[in-house]
């Protein structure tokens, strides 16, 4: 007898899922009672640890279940398969604690779900009933017929019901889940760009196919005719554009530089840009941005020259506006969709710090730096700080400079705005006028500063980082520094941590470099696994491994003649 088909029920706005993590353990059928308490025991402690140390940009955690149910053979990987389908998993983690039969149990359960979904063996070093001798030949198992695994050998007492994992385990568990949430996170959705190619840059085009291909992403490009139109019609809350300009207004002050009727028109009509791409991008449920302003926007004398977006731009890289706290929504300058990309999956593999969007601006070397504080008479100089050893890049652009970075992490918004200032845009450049953003990073904020590139010989996407850090100079030498560029854009000064000057000039990939703080190298590397993305780090001083930093390779990378060929085999290059 034949059934209706069930319709469903009318739904005014789109929810989009977030991901979820599934824990469950395989075990052996022949053990003893208690020792299989513990191992699910094991499991709730695995589950509890991933629960409390990853989180969304937006402050939400990812879910996270686990199953009671010891997968021992292929009926259990059968019913823990459909709880966790049913539960919407789409990323695994399992913790054996001991030996299993890894075809009828673990494989058993993995080929019920897609190829690509991220999987992570996490156990002790145990003696016992050891979990570490099936995770090996596990692990063996999948790689050999060429599926990715990521295992996590860490320690947990061999003996006890309730064991706990080592501050280390758990660290590397969780850095793993989080490159893992940033990849299933992002899939499905979508970043909005106004306006064509950035600039004619070409190092920043929209490769649609190939970014929704890699990452599952959709780059949704709208008209600026549009985006003008509504301008034009002030399309906005003409009362919260008060309450934004008088949020402003009572933070900077004076630091907003207005001559007259003009520029005080045109800063309401940049503030009143953020407000109607802000419901745009709402509208659309996206995570990101890009805004076409050179030369389309504001510096074409052909046709009206409209304000700059500096303050549009700075306020969604921002995690606050005049409503309060909120998620950095990475935004681009120029459209440059792969400084989006760079700064998207940064901001999420972090767990929400704000991106900083830079010019590759002017690299100082150690001997230009030193001559210029010498020149100058700055005192104190011993050649001892870092920018003096190694020198330092002057990041600086007119736009997407998340106001969080005039301060260190922690800031306050009063002191973090305390710093900002609204100069005048630059009329020769751009004519439409309206106030760029500027401020001086201070020093001593660590993380990863990087950019995601793409080569059409591989068809593959490739990201060159380093660690670094920021420094601050002397009054008088970070003045003069900001002159030889832009003095009235932000700058920040960058120094990596194993590239030299020399190396870091010669192989940047684009104009644009970007930052993100609080950001681990093995979070960064565990994505770039899960989404096939070369990683560049052509650094002579940098090892191939930096133990307690970065994530063991993989054994299907050593199988297959190392990380890039492996790659480049999975991508059927």
């Amino acid at each position: 007898m034949s059934k209706q088909a069930k319709r469903l029920s009318d739904i005014g706005k789109a929810k989009p899922g977030l991901p979820v993590i599934g824990v469950f353990t395989t075990c052996d059928p022949r053990i003893d009672k208690a020792s299989r308490q513990r191992a699910t025991n094991i499991v709730q402690m695995s589950a509890d640890v991933v629960a409390a140390g990853v989180k969304l940009p937006d402050g939400n955690s990812p879910q996270v279940v686990w199953s009671p149910l010891l997968v021992d053979g292929e009926k259990q990987a059968d019913i823990v398969a459909g709880q966790f389908k049913e539960a919407g998993v789409n990323i695994l983690v399992c913790v054996p604690d001991t030996w299993a039969f890894p075809q009828l149990s673990l494989i058993s359960l993995l080929q019920q779900f897609p190829r690509d979904t991220p999987l992570n063996l996490t156990c002790g070093n145990s003696g016992p009933k050891p979990g570490v001798v099936f995770v090996h030949a596990a692990a063996g198992a999948i790689s050999q017929y060429g599926r990715l695994v990521h295992i996590n050998v860490g320690t947990w007492p061999d003996t006890g019901q309730n064991p706990k994992m080592t501050d280390t385990t758990a660290e590397a568990l969780v850095d793993w889940c989080y490159a893992a949430v940033t990849v299933q996170a992002l899939k499905g959705r979508r970043v909005v760009i106004l306006g064509h190619d950035s600039m004619g840059m070409e190092t920043a085009l929209a490769h649609v196919i190939e970014t929704r291909n890699t990452f599952g992403i959709e780059i949704t490009r709208l008209d600026m005719k549009l985006f003008s139109d509504m301008l034009q019609k002030e399309a906005y809350d003409k009362k919260e554009l008060k309450r934004l300009r008088g949020w402003l207004d009572g933070l900077c002050g004076k630091r907003i530089e207005i001559r007259n009727a003009a520029d005080d028109e045109r800063f309401n009509r940049s503030l009143a840009m953020y407000l109607i791409k802000r419901e745009l991008m709402a509208d659309l449920n996206a995570v990101g941005g890009g805004f076409m302003s050179q030369l389309e926007w504001g510096s074409d004398k052909r046709g009206i020259p409209l304000p700059v977006a500096d303050a549009m731009e700075s306020l969604f890289n921002s995690s606050f506006d005049h409503n309060g706290a909120k998620p950095p929504l990475p935004y681009a300058t120029e459209a440059d969709v792969q400084g989006l990309l760079t700064m998207l999956f940064m901001t999420y593999l972090s767990g929400g710090n704000p991106p900083l969007f830079m010019d590759f601006r002017k690299v100082w070397e150690p001997w230009e730096i030193n001559a210029l504080a010498k020149k100058l008479k700055i005192p104190g100089l011993k050649g001892k700080t870092i920018w003096e050893k190694k020198g330092l890049v002057d990041g600086d652009n007119s736009g997407s400079a998340s106001f969080d970075w005039a301060a260190k992490p922690g800031a306050k918004v009063k002191d973090i705005m305390q710093g900002v200032s609204f100069p005048l845009a630059d009329e020769g450049y751009f004519p439409g006028m309206g106030n760029s953003v500027n401020f001086v990073s201070p020093g001593g904020i660590q993380g990863i500063a990087g950019r995601l590139a793409f080569s059409s010989l591989s068809n593959m996407f490739s990201m060159i980082w380093d660690q670094a850090e920021t420094v601050s100079l002397a009054k008088k030498l970070e003045q003069a520094v900001c002159n030889t560029s832009t003095p009235t854009w932000p700058h920040t000064f960058v120094v990596p941590k194993y590239a030299t000057m020399g190396e870091y000039k010669q192989y940047a990939p684009a104009n644009h470099f970007h930052m993100t703080w609080n950001l681990k190298p093995a979070r960064l590397q565990y994505w770039m696994d899960l989404t096939n993305v070369l990683s560049a780090t052509p650094w002579a001083a940098r090892p191939s491994l930096v133990e307690g930093v970065d994530r063991p390779l993989p054994l299907l990378y050593i199988q297959n003649g190392g990380e890039d060929k492996a790659k480049m085999m999975r991508a059927g290059r």
